[in-house]
């Protein structure tokens, strides 16, 4: 008889060495990630180490995925997704994807203009996608400034300094895609 658990580990060692791969890191950067030495992540990689939860939870924390992810846990049946919303700096956050790294998606709240604490432009790596869904927007670009209402959308190198705000009296609500290693989440088709 086949047990349950064989099942679910049967594929970790290929998946964790996909996500090592995908994130261009050696297993000696890894090693100093986790704390899990290099000759432990290559045993595990190829199959040779059955994978404790003691060294599954580094791992997934390291590559950014829930521990579900590594293991290709079943789905539980429920699709919903149970958003909690986040307030940081005067804004609302609200995680519209599950998994770290990658494209992420959130729809913000910024509060009414004057409502907001004061911010300077800031840079940080990355490239970033916004839609305003509701109200307008104050937005900073380097030496440039644009107003955007509902419908509008920008998309910029979040290297160069920016400032998104409020520009009303009320809040402004925004769908936001951002790609902290500098994916591009809106691509222009090409031409043939």
């Amino acid at each position: 008889m086949d047990h349950p658990s064989e099942d679910v580990l049967a594929g970790v060692g290929a998946r964790l060495r996909a996500l090592r791969k995908a994130r261009g890191a050696t297993l000696a950067a890894l090693a100093d990630e986790t704390g899990l030495t290099a000759s432990t992540l290559s045993r595990l990689e190829n199959g040779r180490l059955r994978p404790t939860l003691e060294q599954l939870l580094p791992l997934a924390r390291a590559h950014g995925v829930p521990l579900d992810d590594l293991v290709a846990a079943p789905p539980t049946g429920d699709p919903r997704i149970h958003l909690r919303p986040v307030r940081r700096h005067g804004l609302v956050l609200v995680p519209l994807t599950r998994r770290a790294g990658g494209i992420q998606a959130y729809k913000v709240i910024y509060p009414p203009a004057g409502r907001a604490p004061a911010t300077k432009p800031r840079t940080h790596e990355g490239y970033e996608w916004f839609y305003v869904l509701d109200g307008h927007v104050r937005f900073v670009l380097g030496e440039q400034e644009f107003r955007l209402g509902a419908g509008e959308a920008a998309e910029f190198d979040t290297r160069i300094p920016h400032w998104i705000g409020s520009a009303g009296d009320r809040p402004a609500e925004l769908l936001t895609l951002f790609g902290a290693q500098g994916e591009r989440a809106h691509l222009a088709p090409s031409a043939h």
